[in-house]
């Protein structure tokens, strides 16, 4: 497929359709195991739901998309994009006052909601809103406006429908195709308006990528929410390389799910990551004996070989025994078939990315941002060096500016923040992106050093990454989350929360743990003072993006009294 000479994610979609066997399922729900579409399914159900939404826009209308991942997303999607509308998606585990900001910021027309949970956060704000015209429902709810609303599964019913040839569209790469919302890391939320070309760029990068290794149909479990830019491209990677796709029940279900549908390929973001490596890491900790001595083995001629070091013949020996009695048996815990995991949203810590793939779990870091569409650069899986997140993909011209700033310039960068012209011309100066972060060049390879916004500065004038040190804390078997405070202040001070296995562990225990942590930071870089919270930064709390990036603002504002006690 030459993605190059295509024009929108559409005539992408409908290439890779004409190339199917159209029976064949496409997507398939977890959590509702009968719920399969086909290729031919998804092809048909898009124009019916299209046929729909077109009588009630007209052209850049924007549509809200509120759903958790299904395999209706996908279809809704590109039917608002076939009734040249743009796509709004939005996170699920928004409150009412979220959804009031975003509907008050981009005024839809059509609001497409997935159940009873998520339609109660916005009624109210629908009678107030005289631009909305409908609501598209995925499950039927009782007692609504009967009016407003159309039910998904109605239309798919219908019989008849207008089977447009999707590559006669004129829809052009400039165009726009989405308007994503930043997680609100730094205050309210930015719509960053991206192209049909920016996304269509990321998907020729990954392909190239993703071709050295997948199999003809590979299996894809997706469970980040589609609302975020980083799984919204990769629902069209999903396309480019014909996958089957299954949609995951829950994060805690994700295991299980690796088990259920055997994916070569599942993208996640670093907590994930660090999640795994905790508990893997504490399961090796229980072993003795024979099963001991084969684990360190493992982890050393794993990282070993990571670092192309050559083997000697004893070692090549003893690491083709670990590869059948060690890490054949972790890759059969996560279904058997995995080709790689793939890290994004975030810095991976360096220690969690190599023991994965010490382990026989290949981890590929990239980097990108919403306002790339979001992908820049990735390692591949011939060549992982896991302090780099890779060669930035083709098309993408990127440099370090004087002070160190990640700038990048191409196809997939943004066209700009929806309604917010001010802040577009902060980031976006003669066609360079000014990224916010702080990198440097190895080679070809780019490696990110820090986060301009993030960075702590002492008394004497030091950068401090409190991410880097947060990494090392969360390492810890008693520590599940951490933030690191002490900008301007004389020492470094941390808040923590305990793993729950640890919640009546003795103060000393903790102590030593700092202590021990301590020992690997420069002077510094030391935490000097901590403080022990029962509440976990979640999501819910709204100390967590959907992504599960801590909201350092929120949660040095909610802890600020407590904090400064420490000094």
């Amino acid at each position: 497929m030459q993605i190059n000479k295509t024009n929108n994610l559409l005539e992408l979609f409908y290439k890779q359709y004409q190339k199917q066997n159209k029976e064949s399922i496409f997507l398939q729900s977890l959590k509702e195991p009968q719920k399969k579409y086909s290729w031919e399914d998804v092809y048909l159900n898009i124009n019916k739901l299209s046929g729909e939404i077109s009588k009630h826009i007209k052209k850049g209308d924007r549509c809200l998309l509120v759903s958790e991942n299904r395999p209706e997303w996908l279809i809704s999607d590109l039917s608002i994009m076939l009734s040249e509308g743009v796509t709004v998606p939005a996170y699920t585990t928004y409150t009412e006052r979220d959804y009031e900001y975003i509907i008050n910021d981009c005024t839809p027309t059509i609001i497409i909601i997935s159940d009873k949970v998520q339609y109660k956060k916005i009624k109210s704000i629908i009678p107030k809103k005289k631009f909305i015209k409908k609501i598209i429902l995925f499950e039927n709810i009782e007692n609504i406006n009967e009016e407003l609303i159309l039910k998904v599964h109605d239309i798919f019913k219908k019989n008849n429908c207008d089977n447009k040839n999707f590559s006669d569209l004129k829809i052009q790469r400039k165009d726009m195709a989405c308007i994503i919302y930043t997680s609100g890391t730094q205050g309210n939320p930015k719509g960053v308006m991206l192209s049909h070309g920016g996304i269509l760029n990321n998907c020729e990068g990954a392909h190239s990528l993703l071709k050295k290794f997948i199999s003809g149909k590979p299996h894809f479990l997706t469970w980040l929410p589609l609302s975020h830019s980083y799984e919204h491209t990769v629902q069209f990677v999903q396309i480019v390389i014909g996958a089957r796709v299954f949609y995951a029940e829950s994060i805690d279900k994700l295991v299980k799910n690796m088990s259920d549908c055997s994916p070569e390929i599942m993208t996640a973001v670093p907590r994930f990551y660090q999640n795994l490596y905790q508990k893997i890491n504490a399961s090796f900790g229980k072993a003795t004996g024979l099963k001991k001595l084969l684990i360190n083995q493992t982890i050393k001629l794993g990282k070993k070989k990571l670092e192309k070091k050559i083997f000697s013949l004893s070692e090549s020996l003893i690491n083709f025994i670990c590869e059948k009695l060690v890490r054949k048996k972790i890759k059969n815990q996560f279904g058997g078939n995995l080709k790689t995991f793939i890290s994004g949203g975030g810095a991976l810590d360096k220690e969690v990315g190599s023991f994965l793939n010490a382990i026989g779990l290949p981890t590929l870091q990239g980097y990108g941002l919403t306002e790339t569409s979001p992908v820049v650069s990735c390692n591949s899986i011939d060549d992982i060096r896991v302090e780099t997140v890779g060669p930035p993909f083709k098309g993408n011209l990127v440099k370090i500016a004087d002070d160190g700033e990640i700038l990048v310039k191409g196809e997939n960068v943004m066209l700009g923040y929806w309604n917010n012209e001010e802040e577009t011309n902060k980031v976006l100066k003669n066609g360079w992106l000014y990224t916010g972060d702080i990198g440097e060049f190895d080679g070809e390879f780019l490696k990110i050093t820090d986060r301009k916004k993030d960075i702590i500065i002492t008394p004497g004038g030091d950068n401090i990454s409190p991410v880097k040190i947060e990494n090392d804390l969360n390492k810890s078997d008693l520590i599940e989350q951490s933030l690191v405070y002490g900008d301007n202040k004389p020492y470094l001070v941390s808040l923590i929360v305990l793993n729950t296995k640890h919640n009546n562990i003795s103060e000393e225990k903790i102590q030593k743990e700092v202590e021990k942590i301590n020992k690997n930071l420069p002077k510094i870089e030391k935490i000097k003072k901590y403080l022990i919270i029962k509440e976990q930064f979640t999501i819910e709390n709204n100390m967590m993006t959907p992504t599960l990036k801590l909201k350092r603002y929120k949660i040095i504002n909610n802890y600020k009294t407590e904090l400064e006690k420490l000094f």
